[in-house]
């Protein structure tokens, strides 16, 4: 006993110098704007499904042969086109008033948005384009450029008709730099322009700065344009950009091909890079779907969790956990943290969990035998999280299950051209769906609205009270998801006022035919 004692008095002072030294030796996992912060409990203790009753009725569900052959089928034509050219015969003017120069923030989508402004803009201004700089972003610290994810060649040419751009400034502007802009106040740059500007305001507060210097920066840029009160050239414009100029480079179309044909002929062997690549599936079936694929957005990372301030069964721990991790990155400027979480609920304004996606994409129809594509970052919670929803939906793939590491090689580790690849295979789906709102969903709305291609959008609003009644039962649940969603699964919607042209292109950039 004494031998025991003076053993664990002596291993006491070993473990007090790891306590102290483990925030030296794994800082990650203490650093306040780590993705991982503060996990300790929320990221490896995920709850338990919280809609049990409904998730067991769910994995027995038995789905009729009519409702399988209406939810594959593809969306009827609705009598628009794409509409994009000028409605006027026009030609590049002889001289240009000067270079443009733009510095976009934000993630894939968001950038992509700005790009298409920024098009748009070099032609109100009768200015030629640089290709747009891409900020390095602040979460993800990818350095990825335009060039590395946009098909610079195509860009140039598809517009070359509409507006000059060059890859970089002429020599005599060489001086015109990120570094040079972030060293001091330049009278070239521009950190004034409005959310949402005007024609106008760029005429009357930019193109002097081009008279003058010869080039302008513009930073920041992003959503700097109005969707309103703009000529129709200029609108169509903006489409061409988003829905015709914009094509990846030409590995991540290969890398998206192959997972698309993955996804379609799931049974025989893939070469990969010289490696046979072989994916079996146990229980499949040649029913409903057969050779199609939905892709499922699944938006629920620890940043959308933290600024929903809804909450998502992990008891107190979590909501601690997920209330510093939101006072750490916006200092108490989410103003969901004021409201309850059913009163969060009722207004639609939680994100979906995956096992609250999953019953949703059950109750709409989709049976187990589906083959469903996740895209989507880092979950929150990890593979406990969205064990329920691998229950309803077993053929379940993302980019990793899919290809070998040696195909993702060129893109692994860079947050922008995961996205790129995600985007392209979405666009390409049978049915997208999101799980939340957001620049991607926006996006691809959007996108798949241009090709008349079948969108599920949730209804937030009443999917948040469904899953607050405990006490529903399945038929219930499901006739009401059925009933919600008849005209969300991509019917044209015509943009509103203030609403994005890149989520709503009619009527801007489509005609009725």
């Amino acid at each position: 006993m004494k031998i025991h004692h003076q053993n664990q008095s002596q291993r006491m002072p070993f473990a007090v110098l790891f306590v102290l030294l483990l925030p030296i030796l794994s800082p990650h996992l203490f650093s306040p704007l780590s993705r991982s912060y503060p996990s300790l409990f929320s990221e490896w203790n995920a709850p338990k499904p919280r809609h049990l009753p409904l998730l067991k009725a769910a994995l027995d569900r038995h789905v009729p042969v009519g409702e399988k052959n209406e939810l594959w089928s593809p969306l009827p034509y609705q009598g628009w086109k794409p509409c994009i050219e000028p409605t006027t015969i026009h030609t590049l003017p002889t001289k240009s008033q000067g270079y443009i120069q733009v510095f976009l923030d934000g993630g894939l989508n968001q950038q992509r948005m700005g790009i298409c402004d920024a098009v748009a803009v070099a032609k109100i201004l009768n200015a030629t384009l640089v290709i747009p700089h891409l900020e390095v972003n602040a979460v993800w610290q990818d350095t990825s450029s335009f060039a590395d994810i946009f098909d610079v060649e195509h860009f140039i040419d598809t517009l070359s008709h509409d507006v000059a751009i060059v890859k970089e400034p002429p020599s005599e502007y060489s001086w015109s730099s990120r570094e040079y802009y972030g060293t001091g106040i330049r009278a070239t740059r521009i950190k004034t322009a409005p959310v949402h500007g005007s024609a106008d305001w760029y005429l009357e507060n930019v193109l002097p700065v081009l008279q003058s210097y010869g080039i302008a920066a513009i930073a920041p840029f992003s959503h700097r344009l109005a969707f309103d009160k703009l000529p129709t050239n200029i609108q169509r414009l903006r489409c061409k950009v988003n829905f015709h100029a914009l094509a990846f480079v030409p590995h991540i179309r290969v890398l998206g091909d192959t997972l698309i044909n993955r996804l379609r002929h799931p049974f025989g062997k893939f070469h990969a890079s010289g490696t046979e690549f072989l994916k079996e599936r146990m229980n499949d079936t040649e029913s409903e779907g057969s050779g199609k694929f939905v892709v499922l957005h699944l938006r629920f990372d620890k940043d959308m969790a933290a600024h929903s301030s809804c909450d998502f069964g992990g008891g107190k721990a979590e909501r601690l956990a997920l209330a510093k991790y939101r006072q750490v990155l916006w200092q108490g400027r989410v103003l969901n943290s004021q409201f309850t979480d059913e009163a969060l609920r009722k207004q639609g304004r939680c994100p979906l969990t995956p096992e609250e996606i999953g019953l949703l994409l059950a109750a709409l129809g989709f049976s187990n035998s589906t083959r469903l594509y996740l895209a989507s970052h880092k979950v929150y919670g990890g593979e406990k999280r969205i064990s329920a929803l691998k229950k309803l939906f077993p053929l379940m793939d993302d980019k990793k299950s899919l290809a070998s590491a040696e195909e993702l090689k060129r893109v692994d580790g860079k947050a922008s051209l995961l996205a790129a690849v995600d985007y392209y295979v979405s666009l390409q789906s049978d049915i997208f769906i999101s799980a939340s709102p957001g620049n991607m969903h926006n996006a691809l709305v959007g996108h798949r609205t241009y090709l008349n291609l079948k969108t599920i959008r949730p209804n937030m609003v009443m999917l948040g009270p469904l899953f607050l009644n405990k006490s529903m039962e399945w038929p219930e649940f499901q006739h009401a998801v059925l009933s919600g969603h008849k005209s969300r699964q991509g019917q044209i919607r015509l943009r509103k006022e203030r609403q994005s042209i890149y989520t709503y292109p009619i009527p801007d950039c489509m005609c009725q035919s």
